[in-house]
């Protein structure tokens, strides 16, 4: 236990009093300092002294992504600008990006919440970290950079990209980590076969993975591929970036929100009640350090449920995210969600886990196709039996009719980062 640092060391009690002090200041913070809130507040019929337990974070209104963006550049900012230290931003495909103010200590604390991430999930001062996360206004590079050197490890800011380079690099530097989207991850291991290289021959021990929704599946497809624990890293730009919450590398079960810094919620995303330990919703959080861009309440479209701590007993896990709202896919009256697709391709043989799903149109009516990869030595025969399989599985697990095409290896776009796992064509 000398490893943990003292707030992983608070017991329940000590951690929610922690929380109530931290989320009136939060709240006040807040208040006074963004014209948003001031009037979000003041609609709402609240004011910050009203928070006088934490159950009464449930009476403040919700945030969400369209708040930040009608907001834009720096109008939820609580700092004067000479204050701020580093702007982070989405990458605004939507729409306009979100933008995200630091101050020096806001970045000092996500450097500690990432350095307990990466300590949780096996990495130790004097590791080196291979980063493959993107460097720039995506917060993932500069997020595990700083938070791997404030735990004392060497640092590879590889970045994303330049695939060849990547496995090269990880072969002559020999780190024991590495940090990167999942999807990348699969990316890389085909490029190491391709070269010749079995990847569980590497230096490599520990993949932290993060970015997108990834299923257990994966975990073990990539587990087992590279002989390295696969652990979830969770976060996002607007509360903070990487290092929200971490899977431990001893339980794998989950991943324990940093509840001295966020605090979480989950609600029903219909009617937007709190729902209670253990059942299934959509996924809020509260800061409660942040001074540059305090944020209250935040809609992360997160479909997870919280559960009791386990490797860090007074800090609630949160399970494994497989799956957004704004992912999900109605189609003819049925929820779909990429991930659903994702285990039925992960258990059939003879196909790679590089899949898209493509949405058209056919008579007025929505259609899904599947196109995912055959593995290089997949003969014909296999592939349309492969195919047929999913049809069959999507039909009986999900509920609808699909198209699968089985293609040739290395046809689909490959992830540098998020992988773009639906394209819509409806509209076209």
């Amino acid at each position: 236990m000398t490893q943990l640092d003292p707030a992983e060391r608070l017991d329940t009690g000590e951690l929610r009093a922690l929380q109530l002090e931290r989320l009136r200041w939060t709240l006040r913070h807040a208040y006074e300092n963004v014209p948003f809130y001031t009037k979000k507040f003041d609609d709402a019929g609240v004011r910050p002294e009203d928070c006088r337990e934490l159950a009464d974070l449930a009476r403040f209104p919700l945030t969400t992504k369209h708040d930040l963006r009608d907001n834009y550049p720096f109008g939820m900012f609580a700092v004067p600008q000479e204050q701020v230290r580093r702007i982070h931003a989405s990458s605004g495909t939507t729409g306009k990006p979100t933008v995200v103010g630091y101050t020096g200590a806001d970045i000092d604390n996500w450097a500690t919440v990432m350095a307990r991430s990466i300590r949780a999930a096996g990495g130790r001062p004097g590791h080196k970290v291979h980063v493959a996360y993107g460097y720039g206004l995506f917060t993932g590079g500069l997020g595990a950079h700083y938070g791997a050197e404030k735990l004392g490890c060497t640092v590879i800011p590889a970045s994303g990209g330049m695939t060849t380079r990547q496995v090269q690099l990880i072969t002559d530097f020999r780190p024991e980590i590495i940090m990167v989207t999942p999807s990348y991850m699969l990316t890389l291991l085909d490029e190491f076969e391709r070269q010749g290289i079995d990847p569980r021959t590497s230096s490599l021990r520990v993949g932290i993975f993060g970015a997108e929704p990834w299923t257990e599946r994966m975990r073990a497809e990539i587990e087992e591929r590279a002989g390295i624990d696969a652990v979830d890293i969770y976060g996002l730009s607007e509360v903070m970036g990487p290092g929200v919450a971490q899977e431990c590398v001893e339980t794998k079960d989950g991943l324990h929100v940093w509840e001295d810094h966020f605090y979480p919620e989950v609600i029903d995303p219909v009617d937007g009640n709190v729902l209670g330990e253990g059942e299934h919703g959509e996924l809020l959080f509260t800061s409660l350090t942040k001074q540059a861009l305090p944020i209250i309440r935040y809609r992360t479209r997160d479909l997870t449920r919280l559960l009791p701590g386990t490797a860090r007993p007074a800090y609630r896990r949160m399970e494994k995210v497989t799956g957004r709202s704004d992912d999900l896919i109605i189609l003819r009256g049925v929820n779909v969600f990429p991930t659903q697709i994702e285990e039925i391709v992960l258990r059939t043989d003879g196909l790679a886990p590089h899949f898209q799903l493509m949405l058209t149109k056919r008579e007025r009516l929505d259609h899904l196709t599947v196109q995912v990869e055959a593995k290089a030595d997949t003969p014909a025969t296999r592939r349309d039996a492969a195919a047929a399989e999913i049809v069959a599985q999507v039909k009986d697990g999900v509920g609808v009719s699909v198209d699968v095409a089985v293609v040739d290896p290395d046809t689909l776009e490959r992830s540098m980062g998020k992988m773009r796992r639906v394209i819509d064509k409806r509209r076209a």
